[in-house]
């Protein structure tokens, strides 16, 4: 496993104010800090005083970069860092509002594309038939730079309320009559777009074939043209920035590599992820690859391939396994997961090949939802992507993670 480094984390208003409002203090050690100063050769020996006999750094020792200080990455001028995923990108993008985008995640709809571009990936099961298929739902910052994207299937009332956590445009092809009362103006905090993106001939039957776009596209069999992103959202006279219901930044992030065990008595080796006892249609799975210090996404046996960007595999920095009960709303296997709740369910996060529990909480539909350390602290995320899962509760003790 790669050598982390504990650093200071950037806390966000949000997260001050509700940990204050929860009573918690912060703990301080007392007395006075001293620097410690490794004495450790490159050949494994240490630098020792001849007069005093004292162990004594020399100029052998390796000198310190901002890998091994923990030192914070500058910021270069025309950048910021993401609020999804505290990167490193260009300030244009600042107060853009993301799109969240409803993926088929049936075998048939492979190989996606462009959802390894996606900041955040959310999977949820979408029916209760069917061996509890899910579907994914990407959050997506730079959707400027889309060129195809999907492909796009129906939503379902969750994915409203949690489109409205990152103040996203939520972008689908319909869906059952329950999301009727989710559907802007009749909930004031979503923004969504349903339907009439671009279909692309690959060959598939009808359902399988509408990507979205950013530009027009026109499609060169039938000669059918597509609105792209950019006249659809101007169209229904969208914000493209962070409007009113905007909650708020919805991760801390760490300036520097987090391990938890440094943090968590309780943290236990993580790498490997195995959700095919509670997804089982697609057999969805995490594998941690030490190599690159990231979780990789794997379903139907195979990792997971982004035909649309170079056959990029679907890595995260980030896992986060949340327990949630859920309604069946009808014989056709049609859901809601009862997703705002008050008092805290149990979840996981896993970071660099550890986990640790956690709980959740979810105070409003347009709220966030929050996640807390078992100390009554808000989670820290390192800097990258992040994987949620929505695990039902009703298979919550088939989830392994070993």
């Amino acid at each position: 496993m790669k050598k982390k480094h504990l650093g200071k984390v950037f806390g966000t208003a949000a997260a001050v104010l509700m940990l204050a409002a929860c009573g918690k203090e912060t703990e301080q050690s007392g007395g006075d800090s001293q620097e410690v100063v490794d004495l450790t050769l490159k050949d494994g020996t240490v630098s020792i005083d001849p007069v005093t006999g004292d162990q004594q750094p020399t100029q052998e020792t390796e000198p310190a970069g901002a890998e091994e200080t923990g030192a914070e990455e500058v910021v270069p001028e025309g950048m910021y860092r993401s609020e999804l995923t505290n990167e490193i990108i260009d300030e244009s993008l600042k107060n853009q509002r993301p799109i969240a985008v409803m993926v088929d995640n049936e075998k048939t709809a492979l190989p996606h594309y462009g959802v390894s571009d996606a900041d955040i990936v959310y999977e949820l099961m979408n029916s209760t038939k069917n061996g509890r298929i899910t579907r994914l739902m990407p959050i997506v910052k730079d959707w400027q730079s889309i060129t195809q994207f999907g492909s796009i299937r129906s939503a379902r009332p969750t994915n409203f309320m949690i489109a409205a956590e990152w103040n996203a445009i939520l972008c689908h092809d319909g869906g059952p009559y329950y999301i009727n009362d989710f559907v802007y103006p009749k909930k004031s905090y979503t923004n969504n777009l349903s339907g009439g993106f671009a279909r692309f001939p690959n060959g598939k039957q009808m359902e399988y074939t509408e990507y979205i776009t950013y530009n027009s596209y026109t499609n060169p069999n039938t000669g059918k043209s597509y609105d792209g992103l950019g006249k659809r959202i101007e169209a229904a006279h969208y914000s493209t920035e962070y409007n009113d219901y905007y909650p708020g930044q919805h991760f801390i992030f760490s300036d520097t590599e987090l391990t938890l065990s440094d943090t968590h008595s309780d943290a236990f080796a993580a790498t490997e992820v195995d959700l095919s006892g509670c997804f089982p249609h697609n057999s969805s799975m995490l594998k941690y690859n030490d190599e690159i210090g990231k979780y990789e996404y794997y379903e139907y046996g195979s990792v997971y391939v982004d035909e649309g960007n170079n056959n990029q595999h679907l890595t995260f920095e980030n896992v986060i396994l949340q327990k949630a009960n859920y309604t069946q709303l009808d014989e056709n296997g049609y859901m809601i997961y009862n997703c705002v709740i008050s008092s805290p369910w149990d979840a996981y996060l896993l970071q660099n090949g550890e986990a640790i529990p956690i709980t959740w909480v979810k105070y409003g539909e347009g709220e966030r939802t929050v996640f807390w350390n078992k100390d009554g602290t808000e989670i820290v995320l390192n800097t990258g992507k992040t994987y949620i899962a929505m695990v039902p509760d009703d298979v919550w003790k088939e989830l392994k993670i070993k």
